[in-house]
């Protein structure tokens, strides 16, 4: 089982159609966010698809920041 869940509201794919994909998941043990290009080192993105992958990579960002933070002392 992987530690990594990837955000499931990610579907980009590369604009020249060849398959190339992204994919951001939070490494659930520690928070730490891995980006991914799948398939290939390099991907062209449309405007859209550079949105989607910025708000996928600031949800995990805070979800990272959820399980990293310091529980408070009430």
């Amino acid at each position: 089982m992987s530690a990594y869940s990837s955000d499931p509201d990610l579907n980009v794919y590369d604009v020249t159609g060849n398959g190339t994909e992204v994919d951001v998941a939070t490494n659930l043990l520690n928070g730490d966010i891995r980006l991914s290009i799948l398939w290939t080192q390099d991907i062209l993105l449309s405007a859209e698809a550079a949105d989607q992958v910025a708000d996928a990579l600031r949800r995990a960002a805070a979800q990272s920041r959820s399980i990293t933070a310091t529980p408070s002392a009430d």
